[in-house]
């Protein structure tokens, strides 16, 4: 048996038996029912599995569960706190920015990784780190608009 891997996820800690070359998705998904991340292609090319890893996005398909170990992740399901959904969430829900929705998680985790590092973004900025967060339904304007809403909405940001 597997010595079990510890890891910290939306501020809890978590032991998990997976081994240590697992992808970190199946984990957060399969072990730790954490289904907000997405299962896309498999190959860190759609960004439906993006989490925050130390704060910075991320592509969870692509990242072995002990490269994760010794870092905060961050999953869609952690933004929300005490009730109120966190500004990007309440962007992208004002805005209408999704219809299917499968996207939505990386692309929030993506939007918070970015407002994160820089809170006054350009559209340019946001379409940049978006770039590889693909959206099948074709919401990029709402989503761009959800991003500027969510940069205004910000405590401390830009208004």
């Amino acid at each position: 048996m597997a010595k079990p891997i510890g890891l910290e996820i939306n501020g809890k800690r978590y032991a998990v038996q997976s081994a240590p070359e697992t992808p970190l998705l199946y984990v957060l998904r399969d072990e730790l029912g954490l289904t907000g991340t997405k299962y896309g292609c498999g190959e860190g090319q759609c960004g439906a599995c993006t989490v925050l890893l130390g704060g910075a996005p991320r592509r969870s398909c692509q990242i072995p569960l002990s490269a994760a170990a010794s870092r905060s992740i961050t999953t869609i399901e952690g933004l929300e706190k005490d009730g109120h959904l966190h500004p990007v969430q309440q962007a992208f829900l004002d805005a209408g920015a999704f219809q299917c929705a499968y996207c939505t998680p990386g692309m929030i985790l993506s939007s918070v990784g970015l407002l994160s590092t820089n809170p006054n973004p350009s559209s340019a900025e946001i379409i940049q780190t978006l770039q590889g967060n693909l959206c099948r339904c074709g919401t990029y304007p709402r989503i761009l608009e959800a991003v500027q809403k969510a940069a205004k909405m910000m405590p401390g940001r830009a208004r």
